[in-house]
């Protein structure tokens, strides 16, 4: 078995005990994320990023009474803007009319990007920079798109491991696939379900909770504009059938097992998370929805980038002194059903835990973003069922890494 490379983060308390509260405890105020619109033809396809991250962040510090005074800083994770959208970020900052002596950055660790924002913004926390921060993630994928890897040295074709870093991530998918064991039956049963448990979430209204609607423009075919207000994910799809995704081709390779049914769709969105020191939070009487307990970042090999949270998720339980066991909710995210079947069958993570309202392959995977809603959705779920639990929110990285944290809701 290969080596795995852990970096715990700095931020990361010691083990900890399930009922131990604590005034330097690292938590989490509040939470929300736009709806996710299909990229190029969706709700958001004319919708700059900016004011997709205006919405999340005004709406948030509005829901709670917080004046935007009271932020240490703002970090926002993208991907794929220039310079990982420092400029736009601040735009989104003024349009939501902050003051300009509040900071604001940007972090880019790919599909991580938004949950690392959280992990930058706790670690100030944690060292006594601040008090209070918002971490964010937003992408606009129909505006931009991967595209080149920029500029990289020649040599990487003499090196395996740097070449292996700018293979397709569908072909990464192909190779924990082939490499694993992972059928393609399993992959699209795993489609499926994450489809009907999106469409379910959706009919109940569980969803609404954690989506700021968002007032924007749309430009119908014709080139006529409308204004919209979207509230609902556009990518659910209620009509999907196990016998439609089995007629899918390979979408990466001729004869693969990754098709357009089992893997993430690309998307437009953003979420922000107001994160603070308990001990400054309870003072101003603000709630506390979640603890972090607990994160780790790990290298995994890039060809196989998919296999991350299988050690991210035993790296961060390690540091919060629980097990596989004691969680009640996973949020994986899925890049591809090839790698997150590979992530829970190697956890023995039992399968109704896993995303109980559905994940990427039904909502989407704007990259940014991604992080910072599956941490919205955690703790509403766990809000949602009324008791004190845990949760672990994770993915796969591209270029061969895992992220995962550990969250405890403490009740109502």
């Amino acid at each position: 078995m290969h080596r795995v490379k852990v970096v715990f983060g700095h931020l990361s308390p010691p083990k900890c005990s399930a009922l131990s509260a604590r005034p330097d405890d690292i938590v989490v105020v509040h939470g929300l994320r736009t709806a996710f619109g299909k990229a190029k033809k969706g709700s958001f396809k004319d919708t700059t990023p900016d004011e997709l991250l205006s919405c999340v962040m005004t709406a948030v510090l509005v829901d709670v009474g917080l004046s935007p005074e009271r932020l240490g800083d703002i970090c926002v994770g993208n991907v794929l803007q220039p310079g990982a959208g420092a400029l736009m970020a601040r735009v989104a900052h003024f349009l939501s009319e902050f003051p300009e002596t509040v900071p604001v950055y940007t972090v880019n660790r790919m599909c991580s990007s938004g949950l690392q924002a959280l992990f930058n913004i706790a670690g100030a926390i944690r060292s006594g920079s601040y008090d209070m921060g918002l971490a964010c993630g937003v992408e606009s994928m129909s505006l931009r798109d991967a595209g080149e890897p920029g500029d990289v040295s020649a040599r990487l074709m003499d090196f395996e491991k740097a070449r292996d870093c700018v293979i397709p991530m569908g072909i990464t998918s192909e190779n924990v696939a082939e490499r694993f064991g992972v059928s393609r039956k399993k992959q699209d049963a795993f489609a499926f379900s994450s489809q009907q448990k999106a469409s379910q979430a959706q009919k109940q209204g569980i969803f609404d909770q954690e989506i700021c609607p968002v007032t924007t423009k749309f430009v119908d075919e014709d080139g006529s504009e409308r204004t919209v207000t979207v509230t609902k994910d556009d990518g659910i799809r209620p009509s999907t059938t196990l016998a439609g995704l089995t007629k899918l081709r390979g979408a990466f390779k001729p004869d693969g097992s990754t098709t357009a049914g089992n893997s993430s769709q690309v998307s437009d969105g953003a979420a922000a998370v107001l994160v603070g020191r308990r001990s400054v939070v309870e003072s101003l009487s603000l709630p506390v929805l979640g603890v972090l307990k607990a994160s780790a970042v790990v290298g995994v090999p890039p060809d196989v980038m998919g296999i991350g949270p299988a050690y991210a998720i035993p790296a961060a339980l390690r540091q919060a002194g629980l097990t596989v066991a004691d969680i009640d909710v996973f949020e994986i995210n899925e890049a591809f059903a090839s790698q997150a079947v590979y992530c829970v069958e190697k956890l023995g993570i039992p399968m109704e835990k896993v995303n109980p309202n559905g994940g990427a392959i039904a909502l989407g995977h704007p990259l940014g973003c991604t992080g910072a809603r599956q941490v919205v959705t955690l703790l509403n779920e766990l809000k949602r069922r009324g008791r004190r639990a845990y949760g672990v929110v994770s993915m796969c990285i591209g270029t061969g890494m895992g992220a995962a944290a550990v969250f405890e809701y403490p009740g109502p």
